[in-house]
């Protein structure tokens, strides 16, 4: 599932933080900072789509992430491809070397990755 991305921003903030109150998650937004009624409709959004949930101290509640960053967008980008590039990995590797800026160093990078990818599938 994709937050949408008022939501999604909201998580980061909780991603980086790991735990937080409101006042924490209020902080870590740019001027101008979100009404806390705002931040708290997301909140309780996100809670009921079991993205976060919360542990209650007295009537503070601090909020932690129940989904991690990579999984969240690991069924992201799986989902790109699968909707966007025919469910082809390969379809989609070709057009994200092919039409981003990467430079020559960045590609010799990816294709480290690749390599060491390829050695652990093989073992």
């Amino acid at each position: 599932m994709q937050l949408p991305k008022a939501e999604e921003q909201l998580m980061k903030y909780l991603w980086k933080l790991e735990k937080a109150f409101m006042k924490d998650l209020l902080d870590a937004f740019p001027e101008p900072k979100p009404a806390t009624t705002t931040v708290a409709t997301l909140l309780k959004r996100m809670k009921d789509k079991g993205f976060v949930d919360y542990t209650l101290y007295g009537k503070s509640r601090e909020y932690y992430p129940l989904i991690k960053k990579t999984d969240y967008f690991s069924n992201h980008v799986n989902s790109l491809i699968k909707n966007f590039f025919n469910d082809s990995a390969s379809q989609f590797a070709s057009f994200f070397t092919s039409e981003t800026d990467m430079s020559a160093s960045e590609l010799e990078e990816l294709k480290q990755i690749v390599d060491q990818e390829l050695k652990k599938k093989q073992k």
